[in-house]
């Protein structure tokens, strides 16, 4: 799949862009300075009633040196991030807003890659807006062990960059501080074009030492089905009540 961006018909009624939810709780009024479609997609909220579904292509799936493989196919096991490069891989991401089995309202984070016949990949995350960190948690996997602040502003032209801060793992009675030494540091910026009418989205997580750890860049359009339950495809397996 080359050329323009891809292009899906819309699914049900988006509730307000002006909708609460974890993102702009996060950005305030800083919320308002991104595009107005970036706005819609990031409003996906419980009260805004309605999620978000992206289908596109990723251009370009990259990682590391060879040496940074197991490192990647260790995390593949609970859908953080895998070993695979790729061109114009198809993808999904599925954004739906739910509240959690300890009240708090969720917002999810799935992507999957076809990154070749035969073999899908998930990076998968949940989203909660933390009034004791003052910002997003972001719970990374399927049984959210590992917990990783994030910052997100809104840049001149109205992009939206994400980038990651302080990581904490969290398993049965262990809790302690992640040493980003052993881990990566993300940066994601996310933009909207106006002229192909689709979001483009570039992501890396480099390792202070190793240098570049996972990436991806790639294009797609969204539809915005109504209702704030998450599928249960779409949830971890388990939950932590730490942030």
């Amino acid at each position: 799949m080359s050329g323009g961006c891809p292009r899906a018909a819309p699914v049900g009624s988006a509730g307000s862009a002006g909708s609460a939810g974890v993102f702009r709780r996060a950005m305030g009024g800083d919320f308002e300075r991104l595009h107005p479609q970036l706005q819609r997609r990031f409003g996906v909220g419980v009260s805004a009633g309605y999620g978000c579904v992206g289908r596109g292509v990723m251009r370009e799936l990259r990682r590391g040196p060879w040496w940074v493989r197991p490192f990647l196919a260790f995390g593949a096991t609970r859908n953080i991030m895998f070993p695979e490069r790729g061109r114009d891989v198809p993808f999904q991401i599925d954004n739906h807003p739910y509240v959690d089995g300890f009240g708090r309202e969720t917002v999810t984070f799935v992507r999957t890659m076809e990154v070749r016949r035969g073999r899908r990949r998930r990076f998968d995350a949940t989203m909660i807006f933390s009034e004791t960190r003052g910002g997003i948690v972001d719970y990374l996997g399927t049984h959210q062990h590992l917990a990783v602040d994030l910052s997100l502003e809104a840049t001149a032209e109205g992009a939206l960059r994400l980038t990651s801060g302080e990581q904490r793992f969290y398993a049965g009675p262990l809790g302690f501080r992640f040493p980003l030494l052993l881990s990566g540091s993300a940066t994601l910026l996310e933009r909207y074009d106006d002229e192909r009418e689709c979001f483009v989205v570039d992501l890396e997580v480099r390792n202070r030492v190793l240098g570049l750890l996972f990436g991806y860049r790639g294009e797609f359009v969204c539809e915005y089905p109504p209702g704030s339950v998450a599928p249960v495809t779409v949830r971890p397996y388990r939950e932590e009540i730490r942030e």
